[in-house]
């Protein structure tokens, strides 16, 4: 398997979509986690770059991430839009989280500290 590079995650109650890039911008992830199985997952993941829609809970997930040594950036809901091709669900949205969080003239919001 390629080495994820790049990460979309679209966080929800219960299950979490994630879209992983390598370099090449090649797909090499598509999968759901339960909320039980994110932590595990992301420690056992070589660091990466990964995306998130801004909302109260991506902080929490944010200060979790960074913990685990992934380089998190929460993009502001709005500017994920342009990006999304087809109807509106989570794969959908990961996809395009994850094709907004690598363009170089993206606004970012900070991490919030508890």
């Amino acid at each position: 398997m390629d080495k994820i590079t790049t990460i979309g995650l679209d966080i929800a109650k219960n299950v979490f979509q994630l879209h992983g890039i390598a370099a090449d911008g090649q797909i090499v992830l598509r999968k759901s986690l339960r909320r039980g199985q994110m932590q595990p997952f992301f420690e056992k993941l070589a660091p990466c770059l990964i995306g998130m829609e801004a909302c109260a809970t991506a902080h929490h997930w944010a200060r979790t991430l960074i913990a685990a040594g992934h380089d998190v950036r929460l993009i502001p809901p709005s500017y994920i839009k342009p990006y999304l091709r087809r109807q509106k669900n989570d794969a959908a949205d990961a996809a395009a989280i994850c094709e907004a969080v690598t363009r170089p003239s993206m606004r970012f919001v900070p991490v919030k500290s508890e």
